[in-house]
């Protein structure tokens, strides 16, 4: 039988819950939730984040990003891209996550998480503040883009298993926020993002 990675692996462990409970923090800190951005390579999901997170600490919001390629610099240095690896990577970044959105932090997530599953995994873990945020840019405009120059080696076939080429993105069903990028400026598309947690009464 094969081993559940959502579980742990002793049962010699209990949860410890704090002194101060949720809605207390809630007050004194203000909300915390998950903004996932997912979208193929080159479709701004990064810089629409970082676009949003200067825009929520400027206004006194406490915030953060997490990238794609910089938790693979540490946190996740030792995956690779199969579907195998994809999905621990994505595990891994939705428990950290959520580790964030209980400290009431306004956490930004940008991956290419192309696969349904990995990203509706990442919203159990969440709960009821997280928001999908679909960074919906045509493949050729991204490929048009390539700023890392990796369309240009999938196409090559010097990467394999790439997504949008010889590997699939799932897009979204429901998306909380759907960005249609095409005319729309990063100012206009993060406004956009800011005004969704608004709505929801995330920003106080």
């Amino acid at each position: 039988m094969t081993a559940d990675p959502t579980q742990p692996k002793s049962d010699n462990i209990t949860w410890h819950g704090g002194e101060v409970d949720a809605a207390a923090r809630a007050r004194i800190l203000g909300a915390g939730a998950v903004l996932w951005f997912t979208g193929l390579s080159g479709s701004g999901k990064s810089t629409v984040a970082r676009r949003v997170e200067r825009m929520l600490l400027e206004d006194g919001h406490h915030c953060t990003v997490l990238d794609g390629d910089n938790v693979r610099h540490g946190l996740c240095r030792d995956l690779g891209f199969s579907p195998a690896d994809r999905a621990e990577n994505i595990r891994r970044v939705g428990e950290v996550c959520g580790l964030f959105a209980q400290a009431n932090v306004l956490t930004l997530a940008a991956f290419v998480s192309p696969y349904r599953k990995d990203r509706d995994q990442v919203r159990a873990v969440v709960g009821a503040h997280f928001l999908e945020v679909f960074v919906d840019t045509p493949l050729e405009v991204c490929e048009a883009r390539d700023p890392k120059g990796l369309y240009k080696k999938a196409r090559a076939g010097e990467i394999r298993g790439f997504t949008g080429i010889d590997a699939p993105y799932e897009a979204p069903a429901a998306p909380e926020v759907h960005l249609r990028t095409a005319g729309k400026t990063v100012d206009a598309a993060a406004a956009e993002v800011v005004a969704a947690l608004r709505d929801r009464g995330l920003l106080g």
